[in-house]
């Protein structure tokens, strides 16, 4: 018995202690950060239930300024349309008053509301009807529309969209429920969430005749208004919001049900859409990769350009300034078939188009030939401009040397060569000049010398524009020849 008592109060070994010590620890520190998330993600002590029902309730009704503010909404956002005008768009959004029937919808389902439920639905739907009429006639009779970036952005909503509708929703409806609701909060999701764009776009597809545009803007309208409906549904659900009439338990698995069935109805054509652009993003990815990996990286390919690929019928088309043997061919098409890193691309067909002239080292000798006769040729004219400028100049040195053996001769010999230069810069349209003294007698006795300065005018000239022309040259001629008569001939 001695032998029990003293086993029992026997002390643990020092590494059964520590073992025990560091458990512990652990445990605190696991709890200290489960308490310290648990406060920071924790938004149910900041709700202000009364509050939140009463805001989401007041920006049902459409009527009076509400409906004036919508009607306003729907021309700034189809001038931001039409114009391509992100921030005008975004302006249209933040004024927009479409929000507050679909947080009603969300909250009416929530808390078993029947009434604002009915209010919301009927309220939404006068909303989208006006918004769509005025959206119509502006664009109908606007000259200016046609399609743009901003408008084929709303055409073709995706997965993408319906998580940014879902998100964007649970943030309004925790920024809504706080006390001191977040205003920028409910600014950056009306921008987000985009209500307004998606209904003027529908707006458009219906003047323009393009139900193409008008479905699809409206699928990306139907798309938001669910999912942050869906959105205010359960936060309120998670906050425990009072129920407005009791719901027994059937009631409350019907509903869930339904707001599980239409989310899912309306996410299926979305995820369709999301992967279809995403298998289009990856197949130019990889035809890039393609051209760069297989074709750029080769020096003896030279490729025309960007390859061409079709859509529709699945082809690639590469052409080659170079010319590419079967075998190079068949490699190209083996490596696109077996490839990991073209996954995308094995249900491809690859089209090989080659030089439909000479080879390419037949026209790189080709083009090096005539380079060279090209070269000759500016060095041989050239030469020729060298000689002609001294030509020319000789030919002035000797007129010089003429007109002043001619001076040194007879003190009335006129300067020509300075003259007719000093004409033709003051008369652009003279095509030549000629002087001479002529011999000439009246009474066929007496002989005079009359100086005569004949001119060939421009023959696209009227004489009603050669006449005063002539006038002020004769004078001009005379003072420089300083001649005290002179006849001015002209040449036809």
């Amino acid at each position: 018995m001695q032998e029990d008592i003293e086993k029992n109060i026997k002390p643990h070994p020092p590494e059964e202690n520590a073992t025990t010590s560091v458990k512990n620890e652990a445990k605190g520190l696991f709890e200290s950060v489960k308490k310290f998330l648990m406060e920071l993600f924790d938004f149910r002590d900041d709700t202000d239930y009364e509050a939140t029902i009463e805001a989401i309730k007041a920006d049902i009704p459409f009527k009076g300024a509400t409906a004036w503010i919508l009607i306003f909404a729907v021309f700034v956002a189809s001038i931001g349309l039409n114009a391509n005008s992100t921030a005008v768009v975004i302006g249209a959004m933040l004024i927009s008053p479409l929000m507050g029937p679909i947080l009603g919808i969300g909250m009416s389902f929530a808390l078993n509301d029947i009434n604002t439920f009915k209010k919301s639905l009927i309220h939404l739907g006068v909303m989208i009807g006006l918004s769509l009429f005025a959206s119509f006639l502006f664009f109908y009779f606007f000259p200016l529309s046609k399609d743009n970036s901003e408008l084929l952005g709303r055409v073709s909503p995706d997965i993408r969209d319906v998580l940014i509708a879902f998100f964007g929703g649970l943030a309004l409806m925790v920024a809504r429920t706080k006390r001191g609701t977040i205003a920028s909060v409910i600014f950056g999701v009306a921008i987000a969430t985009a209500l307004m764009p998606p209904l003027c776009t529908a707006g458009y597809g219906l003047a323009k005749g393009n139900f193409s545009y008008f479905f699809g803007a409206m699928y990306l309208f139907t798309i938001n208004t669910i999912f942050i409906a869906l959105a205010t549904f359960l936060v309120m659900k998670l906050l425990r919001f009072p129920m407005h009439k009791y719901a027994n338990a059937a009631k409350r698995k019907r509903y869930s049900t339904i707001a599980t069935i239409v989310g899912i109805a309306v996410m299926i054509p979305a995820i369709f859409t999301f992967l279809r652009v995403f298998n289009e993003n990856q197949v130019n990815t990889q035809i890039d990769a393609f051209v760069e990996n297989e074709i750029d990286s080769n020096p003896s390919y030279i490729l025309m350009g960007k390859p061409p690929y079709d859509k529709e019928s699945k082809t690639l088309e590469l052409k080659f300034f170079n010319e590419v043997s079967e075998a190079e061919e068949n490699s190209l098409k083996n490596r696109l078939l077996t490839d990991p890193r073209y996954e995308y691309l094995k249900d491809i067909t690859l089209k090989v188009r080659d030089s439909d002239t000479k080879s390419f080292e037949i026209i790189t000798t080709a083009y090096k030939e005539k380079s060279e006769e090209l070269q000759e040729s500016k060095n041989i004219i050239a030469g020729l401009q060298k000689q002609i400028a001294e030509l020319q100049e000789t030919i002035t040195t000797l007129n010089n040397r003429i007109e002043q053996d001619a001076l040194n001769k007879n003190q009335k010999v006129v300067a020509f060569s300075r003259i007719s230069k000093d004409a033709k810069i003051r008369y652009v349209d003279i095509q030549g000049i000629d002087f001479a003294n002529v011999l000439s007698s009246k009474d066929f006795i007496k002989i005079d010398t009359i100086p005569v300065a004949t001119i060939r005018w421009n023959k696209k000239l009227h004489d009603s524009i050669i006449s005063p022309k002539e006038r002020e040259l004769r004078t001009w001629l005379q003072k420089e020849m300083e001649l005290d008569t002179l006849f001015i001939k002209r040449e036809k």
